[in-house]
């Protein structure tokens, strides 16, 4: 892997109790990519569900669970804000990576900007990287 260039931005938001999405806005327009670790094995508040989407159309966005020592599952519920649902709205799910290792890929992977290294095409997620075959 080449060396990281200079100025790429990976945040890392921990959604917590009673967490409104408020936080989510600064992100906006602060980082060039965000991982997100979310209960459980990718949950998150409803309340979040659209502006994590609005983030994702615009900078990848990785889906990680917050307890540290469990993957993100790919299809176990259904409901708006878990992991099947952040996924489908264009998150990417980082398998058994922790927040920080996810942040370490995604940091590098941006750094790298490499067109046809970077993208995929997965519906709506046409300008994200594809984390899935580096997991």
């Amino acid at each position: 892997m080449r060396p990281l260039a200079q100025g790429a931005r990976v945040g890392l938001y921990t959604v917590s109790l009673r967490d409104d999405g408020a936080l989510l806005e600064r992100w906006k327009d602060s980082c060039d990519g965000l991982v997100v670790a979310a209960f459980g094995v990718g949950h998150v508040p409803q309340q979040l569900v659209d502006r994590l989407e609005q983030l994702a159309v615009n900078i990848p966005v990785v889906l990680a669970s917050r307890i540290g020592n469990g993957p993100v599952l790919p299809h176990t519920y259904g409901f708006v804000g878990s992991e099947a649902d952040l996924i489908k709205r264009g998150l990417a799910p980082a398998g058994s990576l922790s927040p920080y290792q996810a942040r370490i890929l995604l940091r590098q992977l941006i750094a790298q900007s490499s067109p046809e290294g970077m993208m995929h095409t997965r519906p709506r997620t046409d300008r994200r990287p594809d984390l899935w075959r580096h997991l």
